[in-house]
């Protein structure tokens, strides 16, 4: 258990550089290096093992270790950002006679450098906090834990009230004797009702007068008068005879000859 390593983060591709002695306390500069010829290229890898936070720097084919970064704080002296550049940083190398020295690393790719940002960030916020739980646990205190425990339930007393004339569900409920439509209530006070109109007057259509026209028309016999008649009669009838009256006598007698029985008919 002494010897298991977690890892952080992989990266496959790292350059190592040798630096020049920093020569102010303005921090180191990339510029300064000789950054198209890197003078070892490798892999590297963040470990924890035990409380220890390690770089590691391999071989990518045999995995054998080129040099380690022991690592207690970050931002610390154990690795350091440059001051130009946000994809190189300094390392302070160790080795196992505890001897150090200071290379420059750098990455391709800026989301690289990123990377190991966040990884060292994140593992000493999670130290941070175990050690916090570690001091508060030897001074007896308790630790809060508002988890559920094993079996631990909970109730929730929630009061719901009906209103009147409604189920459950929230609709209206339909009353009783309404033929079972679920038809709702007339609104109170009924609906009124207009009063039907009332029937239009009749009047007796008017004849025109008779004109001269018409009464030429009437004796002419011409069509557009109605005939009185069931045979087509005229409504003058027709002249068979004069009745007979009595005659008068001419102021002159008749000649001789003649006859005296009156008016011939016509």
């Amino acid at each position: 258990m002494d010897d298991y390593e977690s890892i952080l983060l992989v990266k496959q591709e790292v350059f190592v550089y040798k630096i020049p002695p920093r020569q102010t306390n303005r921090g180191y500069r990339a510029a300064d290096w000789n950054l198209g010829t890197p003078d070892w290229t490798g892999r590297m890898r963040l470990v924890n093992r035990k409380e220890e936070c390690i770089i590691k720097l391999e071989d990518k084919t045999s995995g054998e270790l080129f040099a380690k970064c022991p690592i207690d704080k970050y931002p610390g002296v154990a690795i350091e950002a440059v001051t130009d550049s946000s994809r190189y940083f300094v390392l302070r190398i160790q080795d196992e006679e505890a001897r150090s020295a200071f290379i420059g690393i750098g990455f391709g790719d800026r989301s690289d450098s990123f990377d190991l940002n966040v990884a060292l960030q994140d593992h000493f916020k999670w130290v941070k906090k175990e050690e916090e739980a570690e001091k508060e646990k030897e001074e007896g205190r308790p630790s809060l834990d508002l988890g559920f425990k094993d079996g631990q339930t909970i109730k929730i007393n929630m009061k719901i009230t009906k209103k009147e004339g409604q189920e459950g569900t929230g609709r209206p409920k339909p009353k009783a004797g309404g033929g079972g439509l679920g038809l709702l209530p007339p609104p109170p006070g009924g609906v009124k009702l207009a009063p039907p109109p009332a029937p239009a007057a009749t009047s007796t259509p008017r004849t025109a007068p008779a004109t001269n026209m018409d009464i030429m028309g009437d004796l002419s016999g011409q069509p557009g008068q109605p005939e009185t008649g069931a045979g087509g009669g005229e409504s003058w009838g027709d002249f068979a005879s004069a009745a007979p009256t009595k005659p008068v006598p001419p102021s002159n007698p008749p000649p001789s000859g003649g006859s005296s029985s009156g008016w011939v008919t016509f």
